[in-house]
């Protein structure tokens, strides 16, 4: 019996589709829609469609789970309601939509769907009501009756008063000849009409949303007996223009065309895709300071990156975006586009002045804002945006700005402003030089610095570069953010001022009265030498109140044995570079004398075996010298601590398990016993 389970089971497993049905096909984003909106509306009785109305319009959705739980259209809150799911009706009498809608023909079933206007239209003209109630397999896009209410009067008019010509040629480009159901409306495809074998343009997006030249499908699949009705929320017209053409016809973008045909991006946008243009206006380039225009228009490559961070790399209607969604650029990068009520957003500013003009390649928006990307701008202007104001500031006052808005190659290593809480520096000759030393003579990328690689800067100093599991660091400061990388500089942003070395371990120790006694101590113990050549140390180094907190007997006891000195001396030493930026929460750090040392930061305090540490990241160039005001001892050193138990010989332990061994085998009381001895032995070992 177990093994028959077993056997279905793996065949029910072996038959579930991509999405979980037994058997099926994948469900396209529309049907994983409609299903969800069926789930949450099961408990209101057989084929009931839970639907979100936008409050205050009559704008209705199916659901997903995001907005089911966010209840929020474009930051606009709706309310749910409960209606028959597409091709069910209600049974007076009985719970839900149990009844299948009968089928009829086209005409009859856009009424049922609510296109009766469309009904009316149909009327009009003579050849099409026929057509539509007799023989054959077709598909019509039906315009909802709010959709023909808002067209304007003037294109109403033109279509009424030749009714045989253009608002049957307007009826017949919303028809194809063949059932067309939803899952075959894929995204970027485009179908043929009835009218002079113009394209219809399909996208079908991720949300569930599906367009038809950017009008919104409302209610589909809806059955005929001669084809399929969907319900559309606007009346739709043919498409002739390619994106470059309608550039090119609207006075709205004359400085537009002119960058257009200097970066030779035409080719794109006249040639096959189906793109998205966040097209600027002119008014939109009349909003950046001249000095910046003149040099993006001026510069091929960087006028080329603007451009292409206006596009988009699929088409995407305004219908479509009903929330926050990243839409990749040609450029390479993100933009985040969303919605607030009626308005569409870039980056979270309502920029679009005019939206879903349609191309034969793709779709316009009129954005009256310029969309600069990084890679077009200065490292003064990147610097701009950042919380490094500070920073740039210093730069400005120091008269070193032009390092930063000029054509060098270069990454300016910029402390955050929150550096500079407790007082910004006087721009002297010395703090001149320190800023050069922040600037580095190419243009990096981050994510290819390794450690141990050196960085020569402006001020002619090598900077070192550490890497730790958590933490990227050059000299004592570490990476805060992401790279912004610009047209010649990249801006890297630091979190604390740099302090290049300035010498050996030694040359620090010397130069600093506070570890007078350490000079001495490290003199006598012979490991002068050692902190003067080349290396990676950290050292601890005691100050005088270290040394002089300890007893005198102790002290001079120490100072007395050499080897002993020595042997301490070596357990304040690291064996590698470990800057405070790279500790994280505990690091376990081998010190020259064998034993670990373990160091911690905890609320911005560094901690050495659980001493706080006075000064950190004191850089030289074998090392970094961290100033404690205590002397560590080593761990054979430190007093014994509380319920640890001396280790015993080995001779002597094996003589007492010996003496155990057969009296523990035949008593229960001296068991235990025998086993702690043998745990003894084993601690003895290690």
């Amino acid at each position: 019996m177990a093994l028959l389970v077993q056997l279905l089971t793996l065949a029910v497993a072996l038959s579930v589709g991509p999405t979980g049905t037994l058997g099926g096909p994948a469900k396209s984003p529309y049907q994983l829609v409609l299903q969800h909106s069926r789930l949450r509306g099961r408990q209101h009785g057989p084929n009931v469609c839970a639907v979100q109305k936008v409050i205050g319009t009559n704008k209705k959705y199916f659901t997903n789970c995001k907005q089911w739980y966010q209840r929020k259209i474009c930051g606009k809150s709706t309310v749910i309601s409960y209606e028959c799911c597409p091709g069910y009706e209600k049974v007076p009498g009985e719970k839900g939509c149990p009844a299948a809608l009968p089928l009829s023909n086209l005409y009859e079933t856009m009424g049922v769907v609510g296109s009766t206007t469309t009904q009316l239209y149909t009327d009009r003209t003579e050849k099409l009501r026929p057509e539509m109630e007799g023989p054959g397999s077709f598909t019509i896009f039906a315009p909802s009756n709010e959709a023909w209410a808002s067209l304007p009067a003037e294109v109403l008019d033109s279509l009424v008063s030749n009714v045989n010509i253009e608002l049957l040629n307007a009826l017949r480009y919303h028809m194809v000849d063949r059932r067309v159901l939803t899952d075959e409306l894929k995204h970027g495809m485009a179908l043929t009409s009835m009218y002079q074998n113009s394209n219809i343009q399909i996208h079908h997006y991720p949300n569930g949303i599906v367009t038809v030249n950017c009008a919104r499908l409302l209610k589909a699949d809806h059955h005929a007996t001669n084809g399929v009705v969907h319900l559309i929320d606007k009346v739709i017209s043919t498409v002739t223009n390619n994106i470059q053409q309608i550039i090119e016809m609207e006075d709205t973008f004359e400085t537009l065309r002119a960058a257009v045909a200097a970066s030779g991006l035409n080719t794109v946008l006249e040639g096959d895709g189906q793109f998205t243009l966040l097209a600027p206006t002119n008014e939109a380039f009349e909003k950046i300071p001249a000095e910046t225009l003149n040099r993006i228009l001026g510069d091929p490559e960087a006028l080329r990156d603007l451009l292409n961070n206006h596009i988009l790399k699929s088409a995407m209607c305004a219908e479509a975006i009903v929330s926050g969604m990243s839409m990749e650029t040609l450029e390479g990068t993100t933009l985040e586009v969303g919605c607030s009520g009626d308005m569409l957003t870039i980056n979270g500013k309502a920029v679009i002045s005019n939206k879903d003009i349609l191309a034969t390649n793709g779709v316009i928006h009129f954005i009256d804002e310029l969309l600069i990307p990084d890679s077009a701008k200065t490292l003064l202007e990147l610097a701009a945006e950042s919380d490094v104001s500070t920073a740039i500031d210093l730069v400005r006052q120091a008269g070193l700005s032009t390092h930063l808005s000029g054509k060098e190659q270069l990454t300016f290593l910029a402390p955050l402003n929150s550096v500079f809480k407790d007082g910004v520096p006087h721009i002297d000759a010395q703090m001149k030089t320190l800023l050069l030393n922040h600037m580095v003579k190419e243009q990096l990328a981050s994510k290819y610095l390794y450690s141990g690689q050196t960085l020569e800067t402006l001020g002619g100093k090598k900077l070192r570069v550490f890497v730790y599991r958590n933490s990227l660091c050059i000299e004592n400061s570490c990476i805060a953010a992401h790279d912004k990388r610009g047209r010649y500089g990249t801006l890297f942003t630091m979190d604390r001022m740099l302090t290049p070395p300035m010498g050996t371990v030694m040359d620090v120790l010397k130069g600093d009265n506070r570890f007078s006694m350490l000079v001495a101590a490290i003199q006598s113990a012979g490991l002068m030498e050692t902190l003067n050549r080349e290396g990676v140390y950290t050292v601890f180094a005691p100050t005088n109140e270290a040394f002089q907190a300890m007893p005198p007997e102790e002290l001079n006891k120490l100072l007395a044995n050499a080897k002993e000195l020595t042997n301490i001396l070596k357990y304040h030493i690291g064996d590698e570079i470990l800057v405070s930026g790279g500790i994280g929460a505990l690091v376990r750090l081998k010190s020259l004398q064998g034993d670990k040392l373990e160091v911690s930061s905890k609320n911005n305090v560094v901690s050495v075996n659980k001493e706080p540490v006075a000064e950190t990241d004191i850089m030289a160039t074998n090392g970094v010298v961290y100033a404690i005001n205590t002397v560590l001892q080593p761990p054979a050193n430190r007093p014994q601590e509380r319920g640890d138990e001396p280790a015993d010989s080995a001779l002597e332990i094996f003589k007492q398990a010996s003496a155990y061994s057969r009296a523990a085998q035949r008593s229960v009381v001296l068991a235990p016993v025998y086993q702690r001895l043998l745990e003894r032995m084993a601690k003895n070992k290690h």
